[in-house]
């Protein structure tokens, strides 16, 4: 479904690659080859949770969030500050839908202000741009 038009507008944010499934996985691969895959990962679960309604699957996944992103030495430990990470520490046993709200908020700081323009620059991007013109030179041009 995607196209050159869309690819390059994904440079206009890193809402707009975080919204389009190819965007968000050109971009996981590229944080993966920076080591930091977790900031996405945990902004994806971050939404996820979110949209939960039951207050026992909240309960779980809240406790998921915490156990995979946030305690110390998390396995996908996330760079928060001290104040976030306390707050949610505190509040973890009866989370609400707003509980990481802030860590996810500097997280997203953090891959909008440093990962998304390197990403901008990778080789990664510049394939899947090129990747779009060519299908879109042969869509165009089919004789050729």
């Amino acid at each position: 479904r995607s196209n050159a038009g869309e690819t390059m507008a994904w440079s206009e944010s890193v809402d707009t690659v975080l919204a389009n499934k190819e965007g968000l996985a050109a971009f996981r691969t590229f944080l993966k080859s920076e080591f930091s895959e977790e900031n996405v990962e945990f902004w994806l679960a971050c939404e996820d949770f979110k949209k939960t309604k039951s207050s026992t699957k909240m309960a779980s996944k809240a406790q998921k969030i915490y156990s995979d992103f946030i305690q110390a030495d998390a396995p996908k430990e996330i760079n928060i500050d001290f104040h976030t990470k306390n707050d949610i520490s505190q509040n973890i046993s009866e989370p609400t839908l707003s509980c990481f709200d802030a860590a996810q908020s500097s997280v997203y700081c953090l891959m909008a202000k440093d990962s998304f323009p390197r990403f901008l620059r990778s080789e990664v991007y510049k394939e899947l741009v090129k990747k779009h013109q060519d299908r879109n030179q042969k869509r165009w041009l089919p004789f050729l």
